[in-house]
């Protein structure tokens, strides 16, 4: 039996009609993503900052409480040097970490932040004012960036890289230390 046009026509209606209905199903869950994605950085911005607290009070242990770290996290420290991976992080190198920052407060400004349902980077300035291996309190600012990565249900930090080059270096300055030479 030949298909009559008006049969055409009701089923590709219906077929607009699924789709719309598919587009807006799709958008609301997008934007329910958007929205879960909104919240995680949140959370995590201010999980980094009650840590970092902790750490410029040389709390070392709240730091790793409120702050994970990945088996496979790197730290590229804002003194330079070689990157320490976490199979260098031993307990007596964490202590120390502990008894390097003394007395400090935290700020931090959020610049960017970028996340996926199971990666989240935040590129943020960092404003401690704290003392630091026996050196009189002042301010530390570092241009930070933070990669937070899921496994299973807990968000963890797998990366942190800082720097503080936040009021800026000429270039002669970059060159020297560039060198290895003192600035």
């Amino acid at each position: 039996m030949p298909v009559s046009r008006r049969s055409l026509l009701a089923a590709a209606s219906a077929g607009v009609a699924l789709s719309e209905t598919a587009r807006l199903t799709n958008a609301s869950a997008q934007a329910l993503e958007e929205t879960a994605i909104d919240q995680t950085v949140a959370d995590l911005l201010e999980r980094s900052a009650e840590a970092n607290s902790a750490l410029m009070r040389g709390e070392i242990t709240k730091y790793y409480e409120v702050i994970p770290h990945t088996g496979d996290f790197l730290l590229m420290s804002p003194f330079g040097g070689k990157p320490t991976r976490a199979s260098e992080l031993t307990a007596e190198r964490i202590d120390a970490m502990g008894r390097f920052f003394k007395n400090g407060t935290f700020e931090h400004e959020l610049l960017q932040a970028y996340g996926s349902a199971d990666m989240v980077v935040l590129a943020i300035i960092e404003r401690p004012h704290v003392e630091v291996g026996g050196l009189p309190a002042q301010d530390w600012p570092l241009r930070v960036t933070l990669v937070y990565r899921r496994e299973e249900a807990e968000w963890r930090l797998v990366h942190r890289h800082a720097d503080p080059l936040v009021k800026g270096v000429s270039l002669e300055q970059a060159a020297a230390l560039a060198r290895g030479e003192a600035a």
